[in-house]
């Protein structure tokens, strides 16, 4: 599969998009974790349609809500788009509940697209590794920045791993699987 001009397009608008935005725990450029994130999903798979949500996975969520959905819809596709709806936890300012968001991501997953699985599962690989990096840097520092805190955080990821792997098999699945284990062992024996 070759990326074609629409792949350069989203990058290019991502970029844009997030340009003023970090990382909570590490206060990088916002856009590492988008290229991050489109490079795990290529790796596992991802057809261009996928690899652009995965570089605009938190666009609507974090940049305009629903008019920034529907201007992804207009300039990528509606398949696009879809991904990008499904991989957002909400499209309104303020956001409701952190743990009643969370708790419907979970329970979507299982019967979400293969697109979708793919998109959200890469977003949360290369999240917790982020997390972890700033972790062992930083420790119990990072945690104030996170509404679901230490604990919170962890049953966020070990839902998100047991409802994906509901949904069957998949490489990804087990790499994720695999990080948020080696990662709750690592709190575990820092306690």
């Amino acid at each position: 599969m070759e990326l074609t001009d629409r792949f350069c397009d989203a990058l290019t608008y991502a970029a844009r998009l997030h340009a003023g935005q970090r990382r909570k725990a590490t206060g990088e450029p916002y856009v590492a974790h988008l290229l991050g994130v489109a490079a795990i999903a290529l790796e596992y798979g991802a057809d261009e349609d996928a690899a652009i949500a995965a570089l605009l996975h938190d666009a609507a969520e974090d940049q305009g809500g629903q008019a920034t959905l529907d201007e992804i819809a207009q300039r990528f596709g509606p398949a696009v788009a879809e991904i990008v709806a499904a991989c957002s936890d909400a499209l309104v300012q303020p956001k409701p509940p952190w743990r009643a968001r969370k708790e419907a991501t979970i329970a979507k997953l299982p019967t979400a697209p293969a697109a979708v699985r793919l998109v959200a599962s890469a977003d949360k690989l290369h999240n917790v590794e982020s997390l972890r990096r700033a972790y062992q840097r930083q420790g119990d520092a990072i945690w104030p920045q996170f509404r679901g805190g230490r604990d919170g955080t962890l049953w966020y990821f070990r839902g998100l791993v047991a409802a994906l792997q509901q949904a069957g098999p998949a490489p990804l699945t087990d790499e994720l699987a695999r990080a948020v284990a080696a990662f709750a062992a690592e709190l575990e024996n820092a306690k």
